[in-house]
């Protein structure tokens, strides 16, 4: 199979999952692969091949049976009118080019990601699933154009919808915990917005079950079945770590950092998501938040 975007916080833990498990896995990167022949060819030796992004090569995907597609720049940042074009330019067309590619080269699988801000900022309580109507904002925008990217014929197609996920190497605990760590930590604003979330390896179990699946087939919320609100999860975190969260953050401080759009649609977005598709029977590894944390900080 192919993997694009390996180098990313997902894929640092996808790949050697897969590998391990026995899948041979070839990471599609748009630098010189290791081992490349002397004429550049896109099909080398070893486990690259160089991908680009705006032209695949028609050779990219032979003998591959199935892609994960997980690349795309950051969301995380200021929504400036630069960046806001970055997150949809590396999302779009480089999906439906890949896409299409896979379509042509016979692959049987592919897995896309996605996220649940195709559901709107703030849905109140509302529980969210995979047949929800979507949301309105420039997220959830770019999640639907980028969902129906991937939308081809051929292949089994799945969109997998991550939540936030619970890791110390990327993404928003990354940011967190040292501030919660020195006793700084607090609520997020009013602490009433619903958080759903997912620990990285229950992430990991996710793609491979989309993989492998057959009956899974468009969108999959990958996140855990017990969402909690933002009061509760920095009680829960400073709880793990033995610290007090007495010092709730001001709105101000994200609207400062990442601006109003990117912070309602981001730090201070509401979400009670549901992981309906995956069925009552998936088991999680880690299905509360005290437990994925206390597993992935190693406490």
């Amino acid at each position: 199979m192919a993997v694009t975007g390996s180098s990313g916080t997902v894929g640092r833990a996808l790949v050697p999952f897969l590998t391990t498990g026995g899948h041979r896995v070839i990471r599609l990167v748009r630098h010189a692969p290791a081992g490349e022949d002397e004429h550049g060819r896109s099909g080398a030796r070893g486990d690259q091949r160089r991908w680009d992004p705006s032209a695949p090569g028609p050779d990219l995907l032979d003998g591959v049976d199935a892609v994960v597609h997980l690349a795309g720049a950051s969301i995380a940042g200021r929504f400036t009118a630069a960046h806001k074009t970055a997150i949809r330019d590396s999302r779009i067309e480089p999906t439906r080019r890949l896409a299409e590619t896979a379509a042509r080269s016979g692959v049987r699988t592919f897995v896309s990601a996605s996220a649940i801000g195709i559901y709107g900022a703030d849905r109140g309580d509302e529980v969210l699933t995979e047949a929800s109507a979507r949301g309105t904002g420039f997220l959830a925008d770019v999640v639907a154009d980028w969902e129906a990217a991937s939308r081809v014929d051929g292949p089994r197609v799945a969109q997998v919808r991550t939540g936030i996920v619970q890791t110390p190497a990327g993404g928003a605990l990354r940011l967190q915990r040292p501030l919660f760590a020195a006793g700084l930590g607090g609520r997020l604003g009013s602490g009433e917005q619903w958080l759903s979330w997912i620990g990285i390896d229950d992430l990991v179990d996710v793609y491979h079950r989309a993989l492998l699946d057959e009956t899974l087939v468009g969108p999959v919320n990958a996140v855990a079945p017990e969402p909690v609100n933002g009061r509760v999860y920095a009680q829960t975190l400073a709880h793990v770590l033995h610290r007090p969260a007495l010092l709730p953050t001001p709105t101000l401080g994200p609207r400062l950092l990442l601006g109003k759009e990117g912070a309602e649609e981001m730090a201070l977005a509401s979400q009670r998501v549901e992981p309906a598709a995956l069925g009552s029977q998936h088991q999680f590894r880690h299905p509360t938040l005290e437990a994925a944390l206390r597993h992935v900080l190693g406490r």
